[in-house]
């Protein structure tokens, strides 16, 4: 390792990587630029420590900046090295991960610094869908370097962590005792742009677990073996309905789950889990959170909120990018109906409407509560091309909301009558015995078999079998628009 090897940077690396695995690229390489006397800095490695590694056995690309040189920032030869990692780590088919403690630009550099920022989100753009990207911020991640990290599939933070394209004190009308914009708090839970938070130990943890679950590229199928129950009956499982992570965790091989900005629009749950093996994309609606003992600590509107639809779309964009299955858990009842979400919720939905329907992997959805209006149809559903629908013995589809629908269709009954409760009542029950029963939409091919919540590992292991094979034509296009 270069002459940086006490430091936090390449502490970091070591910890993350399997032992004695860590390769360095480039330990000679330093800053060229001789302006403001640059030259009488010490610039070991330039401030970044560049190299190949393994995790648990898979090749990984890694960049990890020193902020003990030149505060980590970002110069010519800086950005050279990172660029250069991926062009390798393009070659080989790998994953890249940026250990980040930066800065921002280096300003004795200049325009010799803004190229290179330039050059590493060129980097990035072109590997985006190729290799997985992950950022880990450990200190200050802020200006073009915030963009950078938004530009990875994954962002994980450090408590230690600050991410900001402006400063909170920059902002009109804030300070950071106000609000703390660059905290991890701020940037998991309202802007979305972190998907694990925790200490250091943490999130270098959680990266391993990831990386275990991913394939290397775009071409490689993430699978290995499965020494869980195929047939495994998920008991006591439809009282998760409403909390489908709890559901997911169920149905993972050995009950394994890894969840995927935990902290944002909770009412969508994305993450990834294994299915005899195989890695699958999850995409569920939600509304409860439970603790670990069961106990209920938040209850969330079953409803789409553009936070959610965004959430999901770019998740889903994700695992068809690296050929990733999809399983949905679907129980909606509508679209969030207030001012704030009426400004982006027909965009938001339309972009998760795509991306389900532009997803060519295979797509299984299981309808575990209600699925009603065109909320049920952005869930991957049928109509977008699931190629798997299950019902759950006790799922509802439907238009609307059974006693809404029969005050619209016996509207002149309703007004006329004595007894409006007891009209509505059993128009009601008709109403859903033939248009709001699981049953009525397997009649008619919308819901391909009826299931008990208990079978749900089993049925969702066996179409993801069948589906293996998928091969599926579009119409020839640069890309959408949508």
């Amino acid at each position: 390792m270069s002459s940086t090897t006490n430091s936090s940077a390449s502490k970091r690396i070591k910890n993350l990587l399997d032992e004695n695995s860590f390769v360095e690229i480039g330990a000679a390489v330093t800053a060229r630029n001789t302006d403001f006397n640059l030259q009488d800095d010490p610039a070991p490695s330039d401030g970044v420590i560049t190299g190949y590694g393994l995790i648990d056995g898979a090749l990984v690309y890694v960049y990890s900046q020193d902020a003990s040189v030149l505060n980590g920032t970002i110069g010519e030869m800086h950005a050279r090295k990172i660029a250069g990692l991926y062009d390798m780590a393009m070659k080989m088919g790998a994953p890249v991960i940026g250990l980040v403690d930066c800065a921002g630009m280096r300003l004795q550099e200049a325009t010799d610094a803004l190229d290179g920022f330039g050059r590493i989100y060129t980097k990035k753009a072109l590997a985006s869908g190729v290799i997985p990207q992950i950022d880990v911020i450990f200190g200050a991640c802020g200006g073009g370097m915030a963009v950078a990290s938004a530009m990875s599939d994954f962002t994980f933070m450090a408590d230690t962590g600050k991410l900001f394209v402006n400063s909170p004190d920059a902002l009109e009308g804030n300070l950071r005792s106000k609000c703390d914009t660059s905290a991890v708090e701020f940037q998991s839970q309202e802007s979305g742009n972190v998907d694990v938070t925790g200490d250091e130990a943490t999130v270098i943890s959680k990266v391993r677990e990831l990386i275990s679950l991913l394939p290397g590229n775009n071409e490689d199928v993430a699978s290995d073996a499965c020494t869980d129950d195929l047939n495994r009956a998920c008991e006591g499982i439809e009282g998760m309905a409403e909390d489908t992570r709890s559901a997911l965790t169920m149905i993972a091989d050995d009950y394994r789950f890894f969840e995927t900005k935990a902290a944002y629009a909770k009412s969508m749950v994305t993450g990834f889990l294994k299915l005899n093996g195989l890695t699958v994309g999850a995409v569920a609606n939600r509304s409860s959170v439970r603790d670990e003992e069961g106990n209920v600590t938040e209850t969330l509107d079953p409803v789409l909120t553009p936070a959610a639809c965004e959430k999901a779309a770019d998740f889903v964009n994700f695992c068809d990018a690296f050929g990733i299955p999809v399983l949905t858990l679907t129980n909606i009842k509508g679209f969030a109906a207030t001012k704030c979400a009426e400004k982006k919720l027909a965009k938001a939905v339309a972009g998760l409407t795509y991306a389900f329907v532009n997803a060519s992997v295979p797509k299984v959805n299981v309808i575990v509560g209600e699925a009603l209006g065109s909320a049920y149809l952005t869930m991957n559903s049928k109509s977008l091309g699931a190629d798997m629908v299950y019902g759950w013995e006790n799922a509802k589809i439907a238009m609307m909301d059974a006693s809404l629908a029969v005050k619209i269709i016996y509207a002149e009954d309703i007004e006329k009558s004595n007894d409006k409760a007891s009209l509505i009542k059993e128009k009601a029950a008709q109403y859903e015995k033939l248009q709001s029963g699981v049953e009525s939409a397997a009649r008619r091919g919308y819901v391909d078999t009826v299931i008990a919540p208990a079978d749900t590992r089993k049925y969702v292991i066996g179409a993801f079998e069948m589906l293996y094979t998928k091969r599926e034509d579009r119409p020839a296009k640069k890309h959408g628009s949508i």
